[in-house]
């Protein structure tokens, strides 16, 4: 049995851990647990370069805590690129010897979003508002709210593991990684 710690507790994180490493090693008795992992970051990073920190920091942390085969952090940010603001996340995969850092798609956020980040608020708290839910960053997020449903956080986050995966799956083509 493959376990995986995976740096925070938030369900949405853990469930897209689960099935992403259960699809890339065709199993389906995975042991994956999810633990607070800090990510020594804003709670809401406001650029690239602080939600990668946060995504690394958040997988050291559990590689420090847990024994086990993999080790998994997503860290959730936004910045502003060349056509505008958007969402994203990056992850942190970690065997305890390599280390493997990919990133999810861009989601490109409304102007009404973005300012109310740059004033300080995360992006969970402002689509709850714009929406009237509850606790969206542990449901479908911002992606499914923008989307329509059609897509969303847990979707968009399984398949950013997936990809971070390849340097494990294809370890004889990467050589020296990490």
């Amino acid at each position: 049995m493959i376990k995986v710690v995976v740096g925070s507790s938030n369900p949405v994180k853990v469930n897209a851990v689960k099935l992403a490493i259960e699809h890339v090693f065709s199993i389906d008795d995975l042991d994956c647990v999810g633990i607070n992992a800090p990510s020594n970051v804003p709670d809401q990073p406001m650029n690239s370069q602080q939600t990668k920190e946060g995504a690394i920091n958040r997988v050291e942390y559990c590689y420090q805590s847990i024994r086990a085969d993999y080790y998994v952090a997503i860290e959730g940010g936004v910045d502003e690129f060349e056509y505008g603001p958007a969402t994203f996340a990056y992850i942190a995969i970690s065997n305890g010897a390599d280390i493997s850092v990919g990133r999810s798609a861009l989601l490109p956020l409304p102007p009404v979003v973005y300012e109310a980040l740059k004033k300080g608020e995360e992006l969970g708290t402002v689509i709850d508002r714009l929406f009237n839910t509850k606790n969206a960053k542990q449901k479908q997020g911002a992606i499914g709210h923008l989307t329509n449903g059609i897509e969303t956080r847990e979707s968009v986050y399984r398949q950013a593991v997936t990809l971070a995966m390849a340097p494990f799956i294809n370890s004889d083509l990467y050589g020296q990684w990490g």
